[in-house]
């Protein structure tokens, strides 16, 4: 109770830290920006981020209040006593308690995810999600949680039953056998379930990617391919995804539309860097460590009578001790964050310092003001809200960074 507390009150804090911030800067252009960024682009980012913060704000207390009624307020175990009262056997008992307490966190959280997509995206301009394209979606996400996640879950909860004390290293195992071969498969199997994923088909700006790979020692057996982002929003975006065969670098198509082929350049650059300098894959590393030590936790913890008693729970089980450590697992996490948001920041600057290396220097800088632009990112966040949250440099920071960097300027590497 004291870590929900807690981590709702720090979360809270740094959201008036981050509105205030915003709101205080809403009618000044950083001067670095003022060429680009005129007052009027300033004050809508400005706006929309108060928007999404104020909603976020709400959203944070209504998540703690649920955390506090399903743990200490008894409500997984009073789940628990229900399902209990059918003849149901292991492990599908446990499958049921949490299916049916997730299913209960996915519909808790939708009434904010429909205000977010059809109130705020819409107001700025940025939503193309019809009605029935998010039903669609979220009946796709729920069927593949189930489908893909499932198994995962029904193995985990046999070895906690009946592989003894060790059954978390088994498990653990299960887990990472599981994370590389969806890494492997999202981009080709999954993600087009979703959108459609077009070869690159400009042939002038194909062949000044090729030469940027080539440059960059890249063979991209999967391509470069173009996501119909727009068909769900007008931000735009890249990203590099996949492992083996199966790795992507994928452009929205709003992107496209915005920049030119030096600037899609640089960008491709960007992401280069990431798979070049291994972010992809110590990241994976890092949460393979953080997973394995987080199940050996659940292992002693699922051991303790005194845990079920703290939280109602009359029949100790491994569905309920695994529940309710996912349950808590992100209040604990919660203070780490700000260690993650830093790893993530590094890499995101060795990435620009790899770009600086490969392409245009001054077409990245334009390139990242143009998407600071056209998805309304705030450029004046608060210092320590961007320190726990931000997973990239704040955009002043950024810029400045890349604008005293040397490097090629005329893309020839």
């Amino acid at each position: 109770m004291i870590a929900v507390v807690a981590a709702t009150g720090i979360r809270l804090w740094l959201t008036s830290r981050q509105l205030q911030a915003v709101r205080s800067r809403r009618n000044a252009v950083p001067s670095v920006f003022q060429d680009q960024i005129t007052l009027e682009d300033q004050q809508r980012a400005a706006d929309y981020t108060v928007a999404r913060v104020a909603l976020g704000r709400w959203a944070t207390i209504y998540e703690g209040f649920l955390k506090l009624v399903l743990t200490v307020g008894g409500g997984v175990g009073l789940v628990d006593t229900l399902w209990r009262r059918n003849e149901i056997t292991e492990p599908w008992r446990g499958m049921l308690l949490i299916g049916s307490l997730l299913l209960l966190l996915q519909l808790a959280g939708l009434p904010f995810e429909i205000w977010r997509t059809f109130k705020i995206e819409a107001r700025f301009g940025f939503n193309r999600v019809t009605p029935r394209l998010f039903a669609i979606d979220l009946v796709k996400g729920v069927g593949l949680g189930v489908l893909l996640g499932g198994p995962l879950l029904l193995m985990t909860l046999m070895l906690m039953q009946r592989d003894g004390e060790w059954w978390w290293l088994w498990a653990w195992c299960a887990w990472l056998a599981w994370t590389i071969v969806m890494t492997w498969a999202a981009p080709r199997y999954i993600a087009p379930l979703f959108n459609r994923f077009s070869p690159l088909a400009d042939e002038a700006l194909k062949k000044s990617v090729e030469a940027l790979l080539a440059r960059c020692g890249f063979s991209a057996a999967g391509g470069v391919f173009v996501m119909d982002g727009s068909r769900r929003s007008t931000h735009g975006n890249a990203y590099f995804t996949g492992i083996g065969r199966n790795k992507r670098i994928v452009l929205f198509d709003t992107l496209l539309e915005r920049m030119d082929t030096a600037e899609i350049e640089a960008v491709l650059a960007h992401e280069l860097g990431h798979f070049r300098l291994h972010h992809i894959i110590q990241r994976l590393i890092l949460s393979a460590l953080l997973t394995l030590a987080g199940l050996a936790l659940l292992a002693w913890t699922a051991r303790q009578p005194v845990f079920y008693q703290a939280f109602h729970v009359s029949v100790p089980s491994a569905e309920s001790a695994l529940i309710l450590c996912a349950l808590i697992a992100p209040v604990i996490t919660f203070f780490a964050k700000p260690f993650v948001s830093w790893l993530s920041r590094r890499q995101e600057l060795a990435a620009d310092d790899f770009a600086v290396a490969h392409a245009d220097r001054k077409r990245l800088a334009t390139a990242l003001v143009k998407l600071f632009r056209h998805n309304s990112s705030t450029l004046t966040p608060d210092h320590l809200h961007s320190a726990f949250y931000d997973s990239h440099p704040p955009a002043l920071a950024r810029i400045v960074r890349l604008n005293a960097l040397a490097g090629p300027v005329s893309g020839n590497g």
